[in-house]
Parts: structure tokens; sequence; C-alpha cells
């Protein structure tokens, strides 16, 4: 492998000389901390091989270790992963682009259908919840049929729907066909993380999370942007139809260029499943063949249900709904409120929406170095370990820009203040979120590194979830107690959820200690 170098026994007196296979540094990452730099790796405690593989710069440690057989994708070329990592990201971004299309659609559809905006609000509040349940069917399908086949698959379908709704021609087809594009559409925002543990190395996750992620934030700010200014010269379906164009164009590089990342280390190379043809793989075929080497499908089943039963991912879930659900909320629901507040015609509202654009982009940018730099800070005044726990530490700074955000809209929105007053303070509490989102994806698959589609699809379930519930009152809400009040309740609550980061600080590795990891067939 050409970015690798092995670091021998002698480099260490722990290491025992005895067995040949790789060490599972992801159980003892799980259970002692994760120790990176080579350098302190004699302060850790024996790691039972022979050697250990190091990235080209001699001292990070790989974590998982890779094994010498080319079709792991750990030994992939950079290339290859980075371009998986992209359509990946790419095809994530279709399920809330979708779902927050129908914000600004909802408004010719109830003049043409002569039925209440909040009527039509049902089929996006729909669509958010089958956006959170379909997640969990991915990732369970995933553990029997393989990861690429179930993304071929439910990426196909999400094509189909897609096209459904431009061609609805009634509010009952359309509903219909949004409830099914939203269980479909999710396979690579709940599954994401499954490919992004499968293809990068530990020292690498916290970065390529912040990209998986900001393609998942700022896609349902880019649906209603891009919408209002469609339906402002064209009739509403033309919204989905550039819906469906993308999805297709994303199914295009699915089945150009994705492979299958589920790789058994466990398993000789010489005694791995045939590798025949890609189109089996894509299809499935390769996959359920080899089927009895990976989880029956009542074992896939039950991941899902083992995972939520952690109390640190039960925890984090909790916290994640009441963190993100009034981003849902204020987003489904924002034009309504504009519109009479400052007369905003189509066009205004859309270009209102490329605030949380560039709050979203600023948090990426920003998360790119402040995770690393948290986690090699945490590193260096611990022994060179890293905990899970750590990984939380950032939320401090990201919760006052979510407070301070939700609290000054309800404000804005109240006292009608000028329109880029308003943004501004929108620009807040999304900026807060997207560094709070990779914090606590990054500390789940640390704390469960052999569960990655099963934390990252709770968390999405959590996020719909919460979003789907306020959907349904958050307009009748303001306008029952006014935006500064309910505003206000919903910033306090997010400040109270604050409170689980602190627990699973304090108590978080005690619990994971205390219950034990997730003991799955294949991880």
């Amino acid at each position: 492998m050409d970015d690798t170098v092995k670091l021998e026994s002698a480099h260490s007196p722990h290491l025992t000389e005895h067995l040949t296979q790789p060490p599972d540094l992801d159980q003892l990452g799980e259970k002692k901390g994760y120790v990176l730099d080579s350098r302190f790796l004699h302060k850790g405690e024996s790691t039972d091989a022979t050697a250990l593989k190091l990235a080209r710069d001699n001292k990070t440690i790989l974590i998982p270790q890779p094994s010498q057989g080319p079709r792991d994708p750990l030994n992939w070329g950079q290339g290859k992963k980075n371009l998986t990592l992209v359509i990946i990201s790419a095809t994530s971004f279709l399920a809330d682009y979708a779902s927050a299309t129908g914000a600004v659609t909802l408004l010719p559809q109830a003049a043409i259908w002569d039925i209440p905006q909040d009527t039509v609000l049902h089929s996006l509040a729909g669509n958010v919840f089958m956006l959170g349940a379909g997640g969990i069917f991915v990732v369970a399908f995933s553990a029997y049929f393989g990861r690429l086949p179930v993304l071929f698959w439910f990426t196909c379908a999400s094509l189909a729907t897609a096209a459904w709704c431009g061609g609805a021609t009634s509010f009952k087809s359309f509903m219909t066909a949004r409830l099914l594009n939203g269980f479909f559409s999710t396979v690579a925002q709940a599954g994401g993380l499954m490919f992004i543990k499968d293809i990068f190395f530990f020292h690498e996750h916290a970065r390529k999370i912040n990209i998986w992620s900001y393609f998942i934030i700022v896609s349902p700010f880019l649906g209603p942007f891009a919408a209002a200014f469609i339906i402002w010269k064209l009739s509403w379906p033309w919204a989905y139809w550039v819906l469906t164009i993308m999805n297709a164009v994303c199914f295009i590089g699915i089945v150009a260029f994705m492979d299958e990342t589920y790789y058994d280390r466990r398993i000789p190379v010489d005694q791995q499943p045939p590798c025949k043809s890609r189109l089996l793989r894509l299809i499935g075929v390769e996959q359920f063949h080899s089927r009895r080497q990976r989880n029956t499908f009542l074992q896939a089943v039950e991941r899902p249900i083992q995972a939520i039963l952690k109390i640190p991912v039960f925890l984090s879930t909790v916290y994640y709904l009441f963190t993100f659900a009034w981003l849902i909320g204020i987003n489904t629901t924002l034009a309504i409120f504009l519109t009479p507040l400052y007369h905003f015609g189509p066009e205004a509202i859309g270009l209102f929406y490329f605030t949380p654009i560039i709050a979203t982009t600023l948090g990426q940018i920003v998360g790119h170095w402040l995770h690393e730099r948290i986690a090699n800070l945490y590193i260096a005044h611990h022994g060179g370990r890293l905990e899970p726990e750590a990984r939380l530490w950032i939320i401090w700074l990201s919760t006052p820009f979510m407070i301070a955000g939700i609290v000054s809209l309800g404000f804005s929105l109240q006292q009608g203040y000028h329109y880029m007053v308003t943004a501004v303070t929108w620009g807040l509490y999304v900026f807060g979120l997207m560094i709070t989102t990779v914090a606590i994806n990054a500390y789940l698959l640390d704390s469960y590194p052999n569960a990655s589609g099963e934390v990252a699809a709770w968390i999405s379930f959590g996020r719909t979830l919460g979003g789907f519930f306020i959907t349904f009152f958050q307009v009748r809400w303001a306008k029952a107690m006014g935006t500064e009040k309910s505003f206000g309740i919903q910033a306090g609550i997010c400040a109270a959820a604050f409170l689980l980061v602190i627990i699973l600080q304090l108590f978080g590795k005690k619990l994971r200690t205390w219950q034990g990891g997730l003991a799955f067939k294949t991880s």
C-alpha cells in the first residue's frame, strides 16, 4: 500500500509477537480511548500485534488497520474514496432538498387545488416523517443485502417518485408520491455514515462527516431557494421536474462509479467472497450469494433496536430531536411568516434562503479545522488518547449561537425588524446547528464504531421526528401567543436539551462501559 508504512513491534515493548492478524483498534478505542499518535503507543495497553500500519506522516496510526486485500475499501486510492464521498453526499442532499421544496410550492398548490395552505403542509410533514422512518429500514436492509444494492434500488425508487410528484394532478396523488419519496430518498442521508466508516480511517472521520453533513444541512435551504425562482417564472411541477433531474444525475453516478464498501477483515483474503462483476454487486446478486457470511435477516432487523437501547445513543437522539426540530419548523413555514410581514413575492422569499446557505457554508469551513483542533488539544492533555466524549466539547461553542438565533428570530418576526436583521438571526441558529451536527455524529461513531449505520439512522430519525411534529403546529403556535413567546420557548427547550450533552460528557463512558458495546455479527 502506497499510503501506509509499518510500525514494527520494536517500536513498542507492549506489542506481542504471537498473532499475525492486526488488532481491532476500533474495539480498543471504544473501550480505552483512541491512540492516534504512535509516539504515545508505549503508554497504552498491549495491542497484541506484531506490526501497525501508519499514515504517510509516519506517526498517525491507521484505525482500523487495513488488510492486505486489494478489495479492502481502506486500500482504495484517494481519488476513488473521494468520488464515493461526493456521490454519497450528493445523494444525501436530495432528501431534504425535496422535502423543503414543498415549503414554497404549497402556495400555488393551495390556490390551484382550492384547499388551505395548512392542508397542503401535511404532505410536507408526512414527507419529513418518512425521511426518518425510511432510514431505519435502510440500515437494516444494508446489513442483510449489502450497502450498494440498497443504495441503488432506493435511489431508483426516489427517482421514480420524484417524477410522480411532478406529474401529480391531485392533492391525494401528490401526497402519496411525497410520502414514498421521503421513504426512499433518505438512503444516503441515513446510511451515509456507513460509507464514511467503511472507506476512511479514524483520523479522517471528522472532516469527512463535516462534508457529508454540509450537504444534508444546506439542502433544505437550497430547495426553497431554487423552487421560489422556478415558480416565479414557471408552474409548480417544474420544481419537482428539476428534482427528478437531480435524482437522475445521482443515480447515474451510482451506476457508473459506486462499488460495495462493506468488507469483513476478519475473513482471510483467500476466503473472501468471489468478486465477479460490479453490475452484479450493484443489483445485489453477489451480496445475496454471500449473505450467510453476514447477518441473518432477523439479526439485521434487530440491529437498530439494539442500538437505540444504548443510553448514549438514546440521549443523543433525544438531544438532536430538540435541537434540530426548530430548523425544520422554521424552514417549512417561513414563507407563511414572511409574505404578510414583508410583502415578499416568490423571488424575495428565494433570496431570503440565501442567508442560511451562507451560514451553513461558514459552519462547514469553521468546522473543517475546529473539530480536529479540539480533538488534538484533548489528545495533548490526556496522554495521547481521544475519548469519544471529547467530540462533544465543541457543542459548548455552538449552543450559544443556536439559542441566540432562535430568540432573536422570534423578536424579529414579532416586532417587524428589518428583513436583514431577521436573516442574520436565522443564520446564527443555522451556523451553530451545522457544527453541532458533525459533533454528535462523530461522537456516536467513535462510541459505537461497528454500528455506524444504526447510530446515523437514529440521529436522522430524531431530527425528522421533531420536524414532523413542529411542522403541524408551528404556525398555529405562533399565531396563538406570538413568535416572541413561541420561539422563546423553543430556545428554552434547546437550552434544556444541552443538559443531555453535559450528562454524556460526565457519564457517557461509564454508561458505555456498563452497557457494553454492540456485539453485531458484522460492522
